[in-house]
C-alpha cells in the first residue's frame, strides 16, 4: 500500500486529523517534509480538504474520496462486526448534500462503460425483436436465479430455467422459494412490456415493482412501519416510515437529477438498500429497478450471473456502514462487461 493510499485510508476513519497525527499512523517513517508534500498533492487532486490555520490546522476526506476512493475489504471483514468502527445511523446527509457532489466514475471507467454500450447497441441493430426476446429472457434466467441466490434461495440455475420456462418446480424445495423466482420474471416481463416505465423514477413505482416481486411471500406492500435490522452489521435503518419516504422521495429526486445512466442505476442499487423502505425485498427490487433504468434508457441489463454472494454482501456493508461505494461499483462495472459480452 503506497503512503498516499495510507494516508487516505487513516482519514476515512479518523476525519479531521492532524498532521503528527497522520504520521504517527504511517506504516513507514517519513520525514516531515514528505508528508507535508503528499498531503498538499491529495489535496490539488481533490482528495483532501485543510480545515483551520496554523498549529490548528486539521485534515479530512473530500466527500469524492470519502464515497469513491478504495478500502481494503479484507482487513476491513476480519473484524467481527461489533469491533468495527461504522456509521450506525442513517447519514441524513449523504443523499442530499454528500452524493450530489460526488462523480461516481473516474473518466476512464466511464470510457470503458460507454465503449460496451456501444458494442451492445451495434449488436442490438443486427438483432431481431424475437433475438432480442430470447437473450433478455436467458438474461433474466440467469437473474433470477442470482438474485434469488443473494437472498438465501437454494434453486440451481438449472432448477430456476425449469420453473420458468415450464412452471416445474424443483423437489425438496419451499413454495416460497418458487413464488420468489417467478415474481423476479414477472418483474422482469413487465419491465420488458413497458420499457420506459423507469424513464423517470418515482416512489409510487418503486413500490410497484416491490409488490410484484414479494407477491405470495408474505411480505408487506407499503413502506414499513417498524424497525429491522440487518444480519452480520450493526448499521441500523430509519425506522420512521415519514422520514423513510422522504428518503425515497430525496432518491428519486437525486436519481432523476443526474444525467448519466450508470449513475442512476448505481444509485439505485445502493440507496433503496441502504434505506431498506420494505420489510423485506429491498435489495431485491434494488436489482430490478436499476435494470429497469437501465432499460428505460436502451442500455444493457446486468445478471450479476458470476457475482459471488459473500462478495456481494460484504460491498454492500461497505456501503451501509461506510457509505463508500468503491467495492460495489467494481461488481457493476465487471457485471456490465460480463453481460455485454455474454448475452448481446
Amino acid at each position: 500500500m503506497t503512503q498516499e493510499i495510507e494516508i487516505l485510508q487513516f482519514l476515512h476513519y479518523n476525519p479531521e486529523a492532524s498532521r503528527a497525527d497522520i504520521a504517527s499512523a504511517l506504516s513507514s517513517v517519513s520525514s516531515p517534509a514528505t508528508l507535508k508534500r503528499l498531503i498538499a498533492e491529495a489535496v490539488r487532486n481533490g482528495y483532501i480538504e485543510v480545515v483551520g490555520r496554523g498549529p490548528a490546522t486539521r485534515y479530512r476526506l473530500t466527500p469524492q474520496a470519502h464515497v469513491t476512493m478504495e478500502l481494503n475489504l479484507d482487513t476491513y471483514f476480519d473484524k467481527d462486526q461489533d469491533e468495527r468502527q461504522v456509521q450506525t445511523m442513517f447519514n441524513f446527509d449523504l443523499i442530499n448534500d454528500v452524493l450530489p457532489k460526488v462523480d461516481l466514475f473516474t473518466d476512464a471507467e466511464l470510457e470503458t462503460l460507454d465503449e460496451a454500450q456501444r458494442l451492445f447497441r451495434q449488436h442490438l441493430s443486427e438483432m431481431s425483436e424475437l433475438e432480442y426476446r430470447k437473450e433478455m429472457e436467458r438474461l433474466g434466467i440467469d437473474l433470477s436465479w442470482k438474485s434469488s441466490q443473494i437472498e438465501g434461495n437454494t434453486y440451481s440455475l438449472l432448477e430456476t430455467e425449469r420453473l420458468l420456462k415450464e412452471k416445474q418446480t424443483a423437489g425438496g424445495k419451499t413454495k416460497e422459494e418458487a413464488f420468489m423466482l417467478l415474481n423476479h420474471k414477472d418483474a422482469l416481463d413487465f419491465i420488458l412490456d413497458v420499457p420506459d416505465y423507469l424513464q423517470d423514477l418515482s416512489v409510487g413505482r418503486i413500490e410497484e415493482i416491490h409488490a410484484l416481486l414479494t407477491k405470495e411471500l408474505g411480505v408487506e406492500r407499503n413502506i414499513r412501519h417498524r424497525r429491522v435490522g440487518i444480519t452480520g452489521t450493526n448499521y441500523m435503518p430509519l425506522d420512521n416510515e415519514f422520514q423513510i419516504r422522504e428518503a425515497l422521495e430525496d432518491t428519486v429526486r437525486l436519481v432523476n437529477g443526474k444525467t448519466n445512466v450508470f449513475e442512476k442505476a448505481l444509485l439505485v442499487l445502493v440507496l433503496l438498500s441502504y434505506i431498506q423502505a420494505f420489510t423485506d425485498g429491498n435489495k431485491r427490487t434494488a436489482r430490478i429497478v436499476s435494470n429497469g433504468i437501465l432499460i428505460a434508457h436502451g442500455y444493457c441489463p446486468i445478471s450479476f450471473r458470476t457475482v459471488d454472494s459473500i462478495d456481494y454482501k460484504k460491498a454492500m456493508l461497505m456501503f451501509y456502514e461506510q457509505n463508500n461505494i468503491a467495492a460495489f461499483k467494481r461488481i457493476f462495472i465487471d457485471q456490465f462487461l460480463f453481460a455485454v459480452r455474454t448475452y448481446f
